[in-house]
């Protein structure tokens, strides 16, 4: 039998078999097939789960239901339950790579080093992928007794073309484990290895170089990564530990199994973005199934949950990092967008304020925070938010414009516009060519009809840098109508609608445009369109009022110029 690459695919595949199913107990398999499969599909484990469970039930060697419940076991996380469908799926003779993962994942875990090397030694028995079972069977030498044959494997695969970097990293990793603190060393240090450049890979060489009594190089070699701005909680943490008297400890991988861990966790990182999520998830399940305190694995399962919209996992994933982990500040963070998806919108600002409140010092805690209470059109508590977070920064320079543009914003849709305006413009003042900035605070100019040209010139600045940006073309073409300026506005404004064809803001100005120039039914046909995008309740009966009345009388009720006015001196 062929292997089988993807459950989706299998279940699909096994609902062809029911047709041959005797009448009895046909419809209650085909009702499990077929609730399974729109599970699968939206990667909705714990229903896929147990209706595979009823399906096996029925049909219990079915290569197809096996493979999508090994899928659901381990997206759920439950390796141990996943280990003896995959026995069972082995021993029909079919290959599955995640089924083999499992079970190879089971004998490391269990210590069965030995049978692992001898199904890894077996061609026709390859369990995974020529990246993993290399790496896998140095780490299970190693486990077996015999560093040699480790470093051997791992060297074997740093003169492999394209895989020469994965074998140098684990080597290092492995010497470093043995304590061979400046064999690491020299191999961490190589730049030429896009992997020594990891985050993870950073921090382990910091803690090699500690133990050689370098906290200086180690220190630099922090600072040359991630710089020195203290932003980040797990950073400092490691900078206080480098302060102290004794050495810090090497952790990063501290057994074999923790050595294993890092194999699934390294290509989980590698794949995310690039394979399926369902492929970086099983490798990060892998790498916290081997060792579950590894709080990165436990973070990207938790991410690629929340790609997958699983996000009541997601927040199981989050609230398994421990309270006093320097960590929790990621995990606490992504459990209030997790909340936010899910609807529990109070629940996740109380979770920010706490946040703010437990870890204040960090800047982007109340960022996060302001995020959400302006999302939720809270504006005066988002520009306060904003403002804790501006109180932290002794002295801004350009990289803080965007917290005096995100206080603006909240500032001008409070209707604070004084104060808006003044943050608007230090946003500029720190970022003068800031597309962005310079359309915000260019439209709201044109907005109040006032400092008309200097904002049109903003925004001319703004469509220089961002010539394809709708919204700010629509900005253009709408400080152009503002100033009568209508052919030029019409010539923008159809550019506009262009590249945002179904925003109603965009589409309702269109609209306005053709009614300034005399095209009077094309205008009523945009402002029936823009009613279509759903727009705000007061946009929509600000169009309603113009397709009964028109805009001439719209504008003269609502104490605006005419439009034979407009660009008058």
């Amino acid at each position: 039998m062929p292997p089988i690459r993807r459950s989706r695919l299998a279940i699909a595949l096994a609902g062809a078999l029911i047709a041959l199913l005797p009448v009895t107990g046909r419809a209650e398999l085909a009702g499990a097939y077929l609730a399974a499969r729109s599970a699968d599909m939206a990667s909705d484990f714990a229903p896929a789960r147990d209706y595979l469970l009823r399906a096996l039930a029925e049909d219990p060697a079915n290569p197809g239901i096996l493979d999508g419940l090994i899928t659901a076991y381990v997206g759920l996380g439950d390796i141990k339950g996943a280990v003896p469908v995959a026995r069972r799926l082995g021993s029909l003779g079919v290959k599955s790579q995640l089924s083999a993962m499992v079970r190879l994942a089971d004998m490391l875990a269990n210590g069965d080093y030995k049978q692992a090397l001898t199904d890894l030694a077996d061609p026709e028995n390859r369990l995974i992928s020529p990246l993993v079972d290399p790496l896998v069977r140095g780490w299970a030498q190693l486990g077996a007794g015999s560093m040699a044959q480790a470093l051997a494997e791992f060297d074997k695969l740093a003169e492999t073309q394209g895989l020469e970097v994965f074998g140098q990293y684990h080597k290092a990793l492995a010497l470093a484990m043995a304590g061979d603190f400046e064999g690491a060393d020299r191999l961490f240090s190589d730049v030429r290895n896009p992997l020594m450049g990891m985050r993870r890979a950073v921090f382990a060489h910091a803690q090699i170089l500690s133990q050689l009594d370098r906290e200086d190089a180690a220190r630099a070699r922090l600072d040359d990564a991630f710089g020195a701005d203290g932003t980040d909680p797990e950073l400092d943490a490691l900078r206080k530990a480098l302060d102290a008297e004794a050495p810090v400890p090497f952790d990063t991988v501290r057994t074999v199994r923790d050595g294993l861990a890092e194999v699934f966790f390294l290509l989980a990182s590698v794949f995310q973005g690039e394979a399926p999520d369902i492929q970086t998830l099983a490798h990060a399940r892998m790498a916290e199934f081997l060792r579950p305190d590894h709080i990165d694995a436990i973070l990207l399962s938790a991410s690629m949950l929340e790609s997958m919209s699983q996000l009541d996992l997601a927040i199981a994933n989050y609230d398994r990092i421990p309270a006093d982990s320097p960590a929790r500040l990621a995990a606490a963070s992504g459990k209030v967008q997790a909340l936010y998806r899910l609807g529990l919108k109070d629940e996740a600002i109380a979770a920010a304020e706490d946040l703010a409140r437990s870890h204040g010092q960090f800047l982007s805690v109340h960022v996060a925070l302001g995020d959400l209470l302006r999302r939720e059109e809270r504006n005066t508590d988002a520009a306060e938010a904003y403002g804790r977070a501006i109180a932290l920064v002794k002295t801004p320079d350009a990289r803080h414009w965007g917290l005096f543009y995100a206080r603006g914003i909240a500032r001008e849709q409070a209707k604070d516009w004084d104060k808006a305006e003044a943050d608007l413009r230090k946003a500029l003042a720190l970022q003068p060519d800031q597309p962005q900035v310079l359309n915000y605070l260019g439209y709201s100019l044109l907005d109040r009809n006032v400092k008309i040209p200097e904002a049109l010139g903003m925004i001319e600045r703004a469509v220089e840098q961002r010539p394809d940006d709708g919204y700010i073309i629509d900005s253009l073409a709408w400080g152009y109508f503002l100033t009568g300026r209508y052919p030029e506005a019409l010539t923008q404004m159809e550019r506009a609608s262009l590249l945002m064809p179904v925003d109603p803001i965009v589409t309702d100005h269109l609209g306005d445009v053709y009614w300034a120039v005399g095209r009077l039914n094309e205008a009523r046909f945009q402002w029936h369109r823009a009613l279509s995008f759903e727009p705000t309740e007061k946009d929509a009966a600000r169009i309603r009022r113009k397709l009964d009345i028109g805009l001439d009388a719209v504008l003269a009720e609502e104490g605006l110029p005419a439009l034979s006015d407009r660009g008058k001196k």
